[in-house]
């Protein structure tokens, strides 16, 4: 498996079962009522439209969706374990942790 397979498995992972790092919601997400985020967290773990546009690096760590009436974008980062700066290598999980960001586009 390629590095950036490896990196979109272990992206693919946290987005769907939120395993393998931590979810994290904005204060505008936060401000929305209680099936509405369940809603737009569910679709983020449904999403595999990836094109090229939207994933040019095959990893699976942005994408930009409309959920209800609501423009969401997703990102996930990989950081080092102390969450301190970016991971030495995204594609090695001893030494990343993974931060998966819901947000309302318009907090970008």
């Amino acid at each position: 498996m390629d590095r950036a397979s490896k990196i979109a498995k272990q992206n693919d992972r946290l987005r769907q079962h939120h395993i393998g790092g931590r979810v994290m919601i904005t204060q505008g997400i936060q401000t929305l009522d209680q099936d509405t985020i369940t809603e737009i967290v569910a679709a983020v773990a449904t999403f595999s439209d990836f094109t090229p546009d939207n994933d040019p690096h095959h990893e699976h760590d942005c994408a930009v969706m409309t959920v209800g009436e609501h423009r969401i974008i997703f990102k996930i980062d990989a950081y080092d374990r102390e969450l301190t700066f970016a991971s030495p290598d995204p594609a090695d999980p001893a030494v990343t942790v993974r931060v998966l960001l819901i947000m309302l586009a318009d907090e970008y």
